[in-house]
């Protein structure tokens, strides 16, 4: 008789990898989850219900095939499991240290829902990469043929990189052109290390450029390069530059000295993650080391700042958001991580002014929800005479990013853009205005997550390949 070794749902609990202690963990960047062993990655597998209809799946923007790997991971069957999660995510090592999985997969899980507790989907994820990579399953990118057709590829983060993947593996040349001194985007300046440790990145670009992929990095596209040379040297281009310029307030003492952007404040962390000297995080400017810390938004980045403050040794820090807790975007495993480090959430606040030459204090305007807006969500009301000054010497803002303008700066007039200043791309082929142009991730769809990002960068080379087997036009005479 065949052993049963799934629907363990009613018998075994939902059990996270092991956290480690907070006090311990807010003393360096290290990732805060322990790895799973394998027999508690096959245990926690062994809960999935093998759904008729997995909505884990179908609200996962790469639709993998998480059933399927479950069963085979219950099953001891990890080398096939990796090739499986692989055949759908360009990254799932990354994504299941990154992605939030209470919003999206685990979320939407059916034992979730009947009140099980969700199979600990991303832990397992991330656990099978890992020992993939550890076990040498992960196989070097090599072409079956080498095409003659090259792409260059603007941005190389989650978005470029997927398709740079994506495109070796079809044997088309790729350079990916990055105004950065490494490759991998926010993945490797933006996000902390302690949610994604820098060598996991790395390897994966590592992997690109022993595949071929060549990149031109410390390059300002529209300065040391011009887009029209870019377009001139390849078949096509894909423009996955992401969205990086920071949204700001208007507020009397905006400006002064010790607010910065949040951007900014990680970079610099990151950068002195790496070894990389970085004068503006030695004379304190970039650094929370003996400040009051406040963090104004609700989003990811806004966590990741506030658990970067409690790491480089702030003597506070709070978060200020306009909305209460079941309303905030940021993920709320995060908020709970970050409560755990110390971080206090000051929720239905918003700030009105800034004291201070350099800053010493936040004027804080107090909220009520009000009638929903378009979207149903509850509209933040001020409460009049509720102000009051909350103490900080840094105050990061972290209020979310957009578009930069990139027809202006690449003299590129006829790149159609919307009234928000995102590429206007075809959702299916992401083809531009443009010929031989697409575009993919958050500058086509704003500030967004790292999963739709290599969604789109998966889709759009797949487009691009359709595009370069097309004939050429010949203009007649």
């Amino acid at each position: 008789m065949a052993v049963q070794r799934m629907l363990k749902f009613v018998t075994v609990a939902k059990e996270m990898p092991e956290k480690r202690p907070p006090n311990l963990r807010a003393e360096d960047f290290h990732e805060i989850y322990r790895e799973f062993a394998a027999e508690k990655a096959a245990e926690q597998s062994s809960r999935c219900s093998q759904c008729g209809v997995p909505y884990c799946q179908s609200h996962c923007p790469l639709h993998n095939n998480i059933p399927d790997w479950l069963r085979m991971t219950a099953e001891g069957r990890l080398q096939e499991a990796y090739e499986l999660s692989q055949s759908t995510n360009t990254f799932p090592e990354i994504c299941g240290r990154i992605c939030p999985q209470d919003r999206l997969c685990e979320g939407n899980c059916v034992i979730e829902q009947s009140g099980h507790g969700t199979v600990t989907i991303g832990a397992v994820e991330k656990y099978i990469t890992d020992t993939a990579w550890e076990e040498g399953w992960v196989q070097p990118i090599r072409p079956l043929v080498e095409r003659t057709e090259s792409v260059g590829i603007i941005g190389a983060g989650p978005g470029g990189l997927a398709a740079a993947d994506f495109l070796r593996r079809k044997g088309v040349q790729v350079t990916v052109y990055d105004r950065n001194d490494r490759a991998g985007g926010l993945l490797t300046y933006g996000i902390p290390g302690f949610k994604l440790e820098k060598p996991v990145v790395m390897q994966r670009i590592d992997q690109l450029e022993v595949a071929g992929v060549q990149f031109v990095l410390n390059c300002n596209v529209g300065t040391d390069l011009t887009f029209d040379a870019i377009r001139g040297k390849h078949d096509a281009v894909l423009i996955a530059t992401g969205v990086y310029k920071a949204r700001d307030i208007k507020a009397p003492g905006v400006g002064v000295g010790g607010i910065v952007k949040a951007l900014d404040y990680l970079t610099a962390s990151n950068r002195q993650s790496f070894g990389d000297e970085v004068a503006a995080f030695d004379s304190g400017e970039l650094n929370a080391a003996g400040k009051r810390v406040v963090v104004i938004g609700g989003g990811d980045t806004a966590m990741d700042c506030v658990r970067t403050a409690i790491r480089q040794g702030a003597v506070s820090v709070k978060c200020l958001y306009r909305r209460d807790r079941s309303n905030m975007p940021g993920s709320q495993r995060e908020v709970q991580n970050a409560e755990e480090e110390g971080v206090e959430f000051v929720w239905l606040t918003a700030p009105k002014a800034f004291t201070g030459t350099p800053v010493d204090g936040v004027l804080v305007q107090r909220m009520r929800l009000g009638a929903p807006d378009s979207s149903g969500r509850q509209m933040p009301e001020l409460i009049e005479g509720a102000d009051y000054v909350e103490p900080a010497e840094l105050v990061v803002m972290a209020l979310g990013f957009e578009p930069e303008d990139l027809p202006g700066d690449w003299d590129a007039p006829e790149l159609g853009v919307t009234r928000w200043g995102t590429v206007k791309a075809d959702f299916r082929s992401h083809a531009t205005s443009l010929p031989g142009v697409f575009a993919a991730g958050d500058i086509v769809r704003g500030a967004s997550l790292v999963v739709w990002a290599i969604r789109d960068g998966r889709e759009a080379a797949d487009a691009i390949i359709e595009y370069l087997a097309q004939p050429a036009v010949v203009a007649a005479e």
